[in-house]
């Protein structure tokens, strides 16, 4: 797959989880703790829903790096290489991750320097 066919994809998985992250916004507010508006269940479940909102805000937001990182690869060439050993990774592996950024040696620990 063209590096120009990667980032294209890329840019648009970054739209469209950038509008996803600019609209949860609501859903990570504080919770109100005012017992007399809200029952102390309610409050529980709005709290582990506002938690919840956290973690998947949290994961979009890595991702997101990780896809601005990729794109700079891309930019500077060395899109497909391992950053920690400087081998071609596999194109199966940047076809189910076109994040990756270390081939499946070195992401596994398996770099020895």
């Amino acid at each position: 797959m063209s590096s120009e066919k990667i980032k294209s994809q890329l840019i648009a998985l970054q739209s469209s989880l950038r509008a996803f992250h600019d609209g949860d916004g609501e859903r990570t507010k504080p919770v109100m703790l005012d017992q007399s508006s809200v029952g102390r269940l309610s409050r529980m479940d709005a709290i582990q829903g506002q938690a919840m909102s956290s973690a998947v805000r949290q994961r979009r937001e890595n991702t997101l790096k990780k896809i601005d990182q990729a794109l700079q690869r891309i930019d500077d060439g060395d899109y497909g290489y391992c950053i920690t050993c400087g081998e071609e990774i596999a194109s199966q592996r940047l076809e189910i991750d076109p994040t990756a950024s270390q081939c499946t040696s070195c992401a596994s620990g398996g770099f020895q320097g």
